[in-house]
């Protein structure tokens, strides 16, 4: 009975919301050297979209398909910017000044990309399926953009988490995602010990010849999204 209990676990939308804000902990944590904490409490939301300072968003696809958006006041885009890049021993005074700097936008860009590579890591790991992703998109604003999920999605299921940085500031996390469920059928081992192996694979990847092409059509296909919303 425990087993036949245990064969029937279900992995829902709010499942997959903790793993992605556990990435995002994750992964600014450790660029940052410093304490990213959401809140645990979540929002239903029925709209999602870019907002100012800094908004950037980030479509995968396979085994479910979803977007993924990080919104950033100035002074928290520039918190994470400074504490990353000072923990990568560059000096303090070649650092940018303003978030509307591309070097900013740039290293906010890299950071939402291993955010979703290292839940899409966690995904085919424990949920034995796969999601590819695409170039993140990076966007300086001055107004809050909507975007249209309507079309890729059939029945999307929408929620907002609240991000707090060591200083106390404040950032938002939006993910839009079909309605699903992942039903275990078996017990499998899960484990994270891969992790240093994937992420090696992922910088030979990246230093392949053919990633050159791939990202070139990855921008392409974010080009012609953005003129679809009219940006």
């Amino acid at each position: 009975m425990s087993a036949e209990k245990k064969s029937g676990v279900v992995y829902g939308t709010e499942d997959l919301l903790m793993s992605l804000c556990n990435s995002v902990s994750r992964v600014l944590n450790v660029a940052t050297q410093s304490k990213v904490n959401y809140s645990g409490m979540v929002q239903r939301i029925t709209k999602i979209g870019l907002k100012p300072d800094i908004g950037c968003f980030v479509l995968f696809d396979g085994g479910f398909t979803g977007l993924v958006v990080l919104n950033f006041a100035a002074d928290t885009a520039m918190e994470i910017y400074e504490r990353y890049m000072l923990h990568m021993g560059m000096p303090k005074s070649e650092l940018a000044s303003s978030h509307t700097s591309d070097e900013v936008s740039n290293i906010m860009g890299e950071l939402m990309n291993q955010i979703v590579g290292d839940f899409t890591g966690k995904v085919r790991r424990e949920l034995q399926t796969n999601i590819t992703q695409n170039q993140p998109k990076m966007l300086v604003l001055n107004k809050q953009v909507m975007l249209s999920v309507d079309t890729p999605l059939d029945r999307p299921e929408m929620r907002r988490v609240t991000f707090y940085t060591e200083k106390s500031n404040i950032f938002y996390l939006e993910l839009a995602i079909d309605r699903t469920e992942f039903i275990q059928l078996h017990e499998f081992d899960s484990s994270e010990s891969d992790t240093d192996a994937l992420m090696e694979q992922e910088h030979a990847n990246q230093g392949a010849p053919s990633q050159s092409a791939a990202d070139k059509l990855a921008d392409e296909a974010n080009d012609e999204l953005l003129k679809s919303l009219g940006m």
